[in-house]
């Protein structure tokens, strides 16, 4: 009779209620030395990734302000994915707090921080996605210019559709009390609807913004003759860099998320204990490569591009005479 009793407890484990299964699994399921890495030193980690990036994307701010014509298109789209990057920094307190304690600073900051995560991301991709965009214009079409208001009018579209694209965190999430423990508080989504939604929403703009930045790079590849491909060319290495990290921060985060949705539509192998396990560490490893990508960007500027090496000396200098 027991061991009846636990064939069918581990039958159904993949019919938990949405809460119990995603934020509150059943003891035999959780991962002992993940909780101890969530709750010590994710938020380490984060504290660190903050720093970083307050320090490197007011650099380039400055920087950029200072020494770079701000009537390029390509310096404008920079300036504001330092912007995005400063904007998503924001959220990340919250988030190592959140690790710590659980969720303490109610439901509207739930609100406001899952709005500053995805608005960072949408626009980040957004702008990389234009900058390929330009660099792809102006090889294949060399005699096009673009013009002056263009330079203020995207900018504004793409901060426009980032927030209507974060619109869906402020409609669904919520600060959600979990069921084995009254003190302990999640923010989270409210139903399994919106978390598959929002997910999907993000994979979808991740598949079309880098199918679109690939195609740019491949025309760029076969419009420059193979006598001028070993040239160099600072603004198109630099952005074909920015592009190579944003990937490889971001994409497997987008893959992890898709493969926890799979979990709702009752796919066998992702109902087990063992894969809650393992795609939960997976998640949370993810998360933070992702959430590190706003620190790095000033890190790659300095090892690919001689002129910011050269304007950071500039700027450090006046700084020190100071």
């Amino acid at each position: 009779e027991n061991s009846e009793e636990g064939e069918n407890a581990n039958s159904t484990f993949g019919y938990y209620d949405y809460y119990d299964y995603y934020y509150s699994p059943p003891l035999l399921c959780q991962n002992e030395a993940l909780i101890k890495a969530v709750s010590t030193d994710f938020p380490i980690v984060l504290t660190i990734v903050v720093l970083l990036s307050l320090i490197g994307n007011v650099l380039v701010l400055v920087m950029f302000g200072l020494f770079e014509n701000l009537k390029s298109l390509t310096n404008i789209f920079i300036l504001n994915l330092a912007l995005s990057d400063l904007i998503f920094t924001l959220g990340l307190p919250f988030w190592a707090c959140y690790l710590m304690w659980s969720w303490t600073f109610g439901d509207f900051m739930c609100k406001s921080v899952n709005f500053i995560f995805s608005a960072g991301f949408h626009s980040s991709i957004v702008f990389l996605m234009l900058m390929s965009i330009e660099r792809y214009v102006a090889v294949a079409h060399p005699r096009s210019d673009w013009n002056r208001w263009q330079g203020f009018v995207f900018p504004v579209i793409t901060w426009v559709f980032s927030f209507a694209a974060a619109s869906p965190e402020l409609l669904y999430s919520e600060v959600t009390p979990d069921p084995k423990d009254s003190k302990k508080r999640y923010c989270t989504y409210y139903s399994t609807e919106a978390i598959i939604g929002v997910t999907y929403q993000q994979n979808i703009l991740f598949v079309v913004a880098f199918s679109v930045v690939g195609f740019c790079y491949i025309r760029i590849i076969l419009t420059i003759p193979k006598s001028q491909r070993n040239n160099r060319n600072r603004t198109r290495r630099l952005i074909f860099s920015i592009v190579v990290l944003f990937f490889i921060c971001w994409a497997p985060y987008n893959i992890v998320m898709f493969l926890n949705t799979l979990h709702f539509h009752q796919i066998d192998i992702f109902t087990s204990c063992d894969a809650f396990i393992h795609l939960d560490s997976a998640l949370y490893v993810c998360k933070v490569l992702a959430c590190s990508h706003c620190c790095l960007n000033p890190v790659l500027y300095v090892f690919v591009d001689v002129k910011f090496r050269n304007n950071l000396r500039m700027l450090l200098q006046k700084m020190f005479r100071c």
